[in-house]
């Protein structure tokens, strides 16, 4: 009997040493909470300055780069903000001049109207890295601010960099497989073509430009636009054509070019350099003048390669254009 007792307080013992370890088990972990934690409402951005947080949802955004423009735009957004190009009028760029119509001019990337910009109060900016190296800490003032883009020719070989900074706008928007989407259908579209332009006998071009007081030949890569006519779009680059920048090309020069098709950009303050070149004898030896296969664009060629909206334009003029 003494023995069963003694047992029976032992369990008894014990019973209350595992009750009271629960209870302080129970004290030293909080009950799980049903209710989700918050979301930060903030996202990270890598750029060519680091890191930036800006807001998770986006609702005003300035752009200085017409790129960026056609970014926002081929993902069916409005940027609250845009810069304009001084040399040509200092306004909406033209092929974007409908959808932009409202929207506050900020000044050039070269210049940005800071003061504009303030009023606006923009959730984030984003510039190129030329516009960083004047304005990269006057800007960071106003809101965070995002640097895309990259240095000359660092993209040389890469026929597709057009797309990086697209996809890094598309992704502030949570819109990376719509901006993919809008990628496929242009690159889908300069394959119809190429497939048109390989049939042809002849298909040297040249992609010139008149400035005030000089020719220029652009080179076969260096630039979007120059790899969609050579590489993209196959148009075979003539003996004189700059492997990877732009060149002056003297008037003495001018018969060399052997293209059987010209596009011409001319500068606004280009019209009596113009006439000089038409005028010349060496000109009419080049066999693109002579077949009348000389077409003028409409001077922005060089910013629509950049974007998904301004590359279409460009595919739906050259395929005018070899008709």
């Amino acid at each position: 009997m003494v023995r069963q007792r003694a047992t029976t307080m032992i369990l008894l013992t014990l019973l209350v040493l595992v009750l009271t370890a629960c209870s302080k088990a129970t004290e030293a972990t909080p009950p799980q909470q049903d209710t989700p934690v918050e979301e930060s409402g903030t996202q990270t951005i890598e750029h060519l300055k680091g890191t930036t947080v800006v807001p998770q949802k986006i609702e005003r955004m300035v752009v200085l780069s017409a790129a960026y423009i056609d970014h926002m735009l081929t993902i069916g957004e409005k940027p609250a903000g845009v810069n304009v190009e001084v040399r040509y009028g200092g306004d909406y760029l033209p092929y974007f001049a409908d959808e932009l119509a409202g929207i506050p001019t900020v000044g050039s990337a070269d210049s940005p109207n800071l003061e504009a910009i303030l009023q606006i109060d923009p959730d984030v900016i984003v510039i190129e890295s030329r516009t960083a190296e004047s304005t990269y800490d006057q800007l960071e003032k106003i809101a965070p601010t995002i640097v895309l883009g990259t240095e000359w020719l660092d993209f040389v070989d890469d026929t597709t960099y057009w797309t990086q900074d697209l996809l890094t706008i598309a992704g502030m928007y949570n819109k990376v497989d719509l901006a993919k989407e809008k990628i496929a259908e242009v690159e889908q579209q300069a394959k119809q073509l190429k497939a048109k332009i390989e049939q042809l006998d002849q298909k040297k071009l040249a992609y010139l430009r008149v400035r005030e007081k000089t020719l220029q030949i652009y080179a076969a890569k260096g630039h979007p636009t120059n790899t969609l006519l050579y590489h993209d779009l196959g148009f075979v680059p003539t003996t004189v054509t700059p492997a990877e920048q732009r060149e002056d090309l003297s008037m003495e020069k001018i018969a060399d070019v052997d293209a059987d098709f010209v596009v011409l950009e001319i500068d606004p303050n280009a019209d009596e350099y113009l006439n000089n070149i038409n005028a010349s004898s060496l000109w009419k030896r080049v066999p693109a003048v002579g077949t009348d296969q000389v077409y003028t664009t409409d001077s922005f060629w060089l910013f629509k390669g950049w974007g998904a909206i301004g590359r279409s334009e460009i595919i739906n003029e050259v395929e005018d254009m070899i008709q």
